[in-house]
């Protein structure tokens, strides 16, 4: 009897445990969301107050530092745009290391330099706390559907654990080994991602202006040997899928500038392990090329279809 009591406190403990949440862009609100639906207390913050209150208007509790938010949670998720400021959010005079709790799990799905996030481990195991870096892929329609994967990096001790609160933002959560692999894994994604939009995307241009149309082009595409998640998901081209960026004028979605952010540290990463890149370094400069033109930086990165097309 006293073992289910104690197995009924601990799961009762556990599920009263409170989940704070940096960063609600456009895949980081989704995500929060997809926790508060699961029934999870939710606390968040982000630099955006239009966020914060969509987040509280979906029932999340609202924090008006990363700070107070570590002294609220007991497991904390961070997704922002880059290393910089996941170092700010962590060890800013507000972040989270001045109020962090011992045993406090730290889930960082942001897309970093795999240097920075081992810096920022041992920062989090020095105050006491437990750090994973798990980086997504899916996109936007995957955020909001909760059907993303996560690449995870950390001890294996507490994966279950982390899975338990992934579980609720996605359909794939997959341990990749020591902390930085899941970065790793994901840096190597974004790198064949840009390349085969790059590459979608001249094609079905080029198709276009031989007089395919293209919708029967893609469909024929998406079942040949050039399949691939350009062409078949996430497709770049305005009026063949509903509910990706390109339907959309490219607005939402993953940014051009964050995909080439992602080519900088796959380049970085490449140069230090010796491997070659070659399609690699040819994508970073087609996206710095792109994103130089402000109509097109802030979009969504299919955007370079619209480039092409305008050429």
């Amino acid at each position: 009897m006293a073992v289910c009591l104690n197995r009924l406190f601990s799961l009762s403990a556990r599920s009263m445990s409170t989940v704070g949440f940096v960063g609600l862009g456009n895949m980081g609100g989704y995500m929060a969301k997809n926790l508060v639906k699961a029934g999870k207390d939710v606390v968040v913050y982000d630099v955006n107050d239009a966020s914060v209150q969509d987040l509280k208007s979906s029932g999340a509790g609202a924090c008006s530092t990363p700070s107070e938010l570590a002294g609220r949670s007991d497991v904390i998720v961070t997704m922002v745009p880059s290393s910089p400021h996941v170092q700010e959010v962590f060890t800013g005079s507000e972040g989270l290391l001045k109020s962090l709790k011992p045993g406090t799990l730290c889930i960082d799905s942001s897309t970093i330099d795999p240097a920075v996030s081992k810096d920022i481990d041992s920062a989090v195991r020095a105050a006491g706390g437990h750090f994973y870096d798990a980086p997504v892929s899916g996109g936007v329609v995957a955020a909001e559907k909760g059907i993303l994967t996560f690449m995870v990096g950390g001890d294996a001790d507490k994966f279950d654990q982390v899975k338990s609160y992934l579980d609720h933002m996605g359909a794939n959560v997959i341990h990749c080994g020591a902390n930085g692999n899941g970065l790793v894994v994901k840096l190597c994604n974004n790198m064949m991602l840009a390349i085969s939009m790059i590459g979608a995307a001249e094609t079905l241009n080029m198709g276009v202006r031989m007089g395919m149309e293209k919708k029967l082009l893609s469909d024929i595409l998406g079942k040949s040997t050039a399949r691939c998640w350009s062409i078949d998901t996430y497709n770049p081209v305005p009026g063949v899928m509903e509910g990706v960026p390109a339907s959309r004028d490219y607005e939402g979605g993953f940014g051009a500038t964050l995909m080439l952010k992602d080519l900088g540290l796959a380049e970085l990463m490449a140069d230090g392990s010796d491997s070659p890149i070659v399609l690699g370094k040819m994508a970073k400069n087609i996206y710095d090329e792109l994103c130089q033109d402000e109509k097109f930086a802030p979009k969504d990165f299919g955007v370079i279809f619209k480039k092409l097309n305008e050429q």
